[in-house]
């Protein structure tokens, strides 16, 4: 019988190239396949990548211990963005309840002409997200507001999601209380208003073109696949016949906002907001107070409004599908994979798998414009394989850090390309957090308003554009 512990720590090795790259390729096939082909759940697709990345791990001397504490360092360090998560669902609900959504979409109606639907979409989003320095929270409320519009209208739904999506990204790049923006240049070695403003060389061509491609949609569509003003106003009129308006239901938004402004906590301003949309709920639309806290689980039904004049049995399914949301169970599904994303995470980060991948890319690039290109195409990776803005804005940023500074490039530079392939791109990838969140909220799906999300995939490639032409390039010596 041996004599060795059972938790002698094993002999570890550098995993060769082949190997890093074996569980990358593994999830593009499986997931490509496997939920954009056959629709399955993506879930156990992410668990079975982790497995792949877990023989892979094993091979190289990585313990099933060390894996797991990888994985529950990684799950730790999201529990904060998961809770958000959960708050938002929680807040939906409440904010449904008290009228606050609704009365967004029932003036908004009103005044939103659908032809600049998708333009509308965007400054709005795009205005919050900067004053709020979150896209999540952006989306979550006027960009659900946008979505009750445009399907009250007819507008396009993936096309508003794309739309909302890129103008909350928009501020989620440029606002200084944004966590990413902050981020960047930490990880970069650059200064937060440089970075700023360096961001714009790429920003404003990226949001230029995103509003020239939604007017010229919107200006081209068929008015004919517009609702009428028929069935707008028979929408319009059960709004009204449900709920009691008045100037103080946007309270919890003014709440939120203000939270933000100040840099108070994101979880308990959340919770204040949705504590006062709960009892303007009770007080205005005569919500019972047990249908409330039921809202911040299950989510709002419209079956909980219990006005003189107003019969839940006549509700147009469209009323019903545009209200019935919210609630921490709608969230739950999101948490889920989340979860199995940190497991796949975890694992590849302790085998030493990401390291060798972004240092064989580093090797190739002999120029300006192939370093940003590496640079980009690491972030892609990044979020690709960990679906997290964090990890794709921090790893490549300590990996080339140094890179650009050899090169005599000043770090601003590497900061934006973190920006304009990191945080806006994550997004765009179905399996992570934050495009299942997008999903989610928006109930239009990843892939669906990928096409639409416009200023989250031009920004990189305005970025490498520059890089080759040596446009908006700033050298060291012209750094402060």
């Amino acid at each position: 019988m041996s004599n060795t512990p059972k938790n002698t720590p094993r002999a570890k090795r550098k995993p060769t190239f082949l190997e890093a790259v074996i569980p990358i390729l593994a999830m593009l096939v499986i997931l490509t396949i496997g939920k954009g082909v056959m629709g399955y759940s993506t879930e156990p697709l992410l668990i079975l990548v982790a497995c792949v990345a877990a023989f892979v791990a094993h091979n190289v001397g990585v313990t099933w211990d060390e894996m797991m504490e990888e994985i529950s360092a990684k799950i730790a360090k999201g529990m904060p963005s998961i809770l958000i998560l959960v708050t938002v669902g929680a807040m939906v609900g409440t904010w449904m309840a008290a009228g606050t959504i609704p009365i967004m979409i029932y003036y908004g109606v009103q005044i939103v002409n659908p032809k600049f639907m998708l333009v509308t979409s965007f400054l709005i989003t795009a205005v919050v997200s900067v004053v709020t320095g979150t896209s999540w929270g952006s989306v979550a409320t006027m960009g659900v507001a946008l979505m009750g519009i445009a399907s009250t209208l007819g507008v396009s739904l993936p096309a508003t999601a794309g739309a909302v999506i890129a103008g909350s990204y928009f501020g989620d790049k440029i606002s200084p209380l944004s966590d990413t923006t902050n981020l960047a240049p930490i990880a970069a070695g650059s200064q937060l208003y440089e970075h700023i403003f360096h961001m714009f060389y790429t920003t404003v061509p990226a949001t230029i073109l995103s509003l020239v491609v939604y007017a010229f949609v919107g200006l081209r569509a068929d008015t004919s696949v517009y609702s009428t003003s028929e069935t707008v106003s028979v929408m319009l009129n059960q709004l009204d016949t449900m709920f009691h308006w008045n100037f103080l239901l946007v309270l919890p938004i003014i709440i939120v906002l203000a939270g933000s402004l100040l840099q108070k906590p994101t979880i308990p301003v959340m919770l204040l907001s949705t504590v006062v949309a709960g009892v303007e709920g009770v007080l205005f639309q005569g919500v019972a107070l047990k249908d409330v806290l039921s809202a911040t689980v299950s989510g709002f039904n419209v079956s909980m409004i219990t006005r003189p004049g107003f019969d839940p049995a006549s509700c147009s399914s469209e009323i019903t599908q545009l209200l019935n949301r919210g609630g921490m169970n709608g969230i739950m599904s999101t948490t889920l994979l989340v979860f199995c994303a940190f497991c796949f995470a975890g694992i590849m980060s302790r085998a030493g798998c990401l390291d060798v991948v972004l240092e064989k890319i580093l090797s190739v690039a002999k120029s300006t414009g192939a370093l940003i290109t590496a640079t980009v195409a690491s972030c892609i990776v990044m979020a690709l394989t960990t679906g997290n803005s964090y990890l794709s804005i921090l790893i490549p940023g300590e990996m080339f850090r140094d890179a650009y500074k050899a090169r005599g490039l000043a770090a601003k530079n590497l900061s934006r390309t973190l920006e304009d392939a990191g945080t806006v791109f994550v997004p765009l990838v179905p399996w992570s957090a934050a495009g299942a969140y997008m999903t989610a909220t928006l109930g239009v799906q990843t892939l669906d308003y990928l096409p639409w999300a416009i200023l989250c995939y031009t920004g990189f490639i305005f970025a490498i554009i520059w890089g080759f032409t040596g446009f908006g390039i700033a050298r060291l010596e012209d750094e402060k």
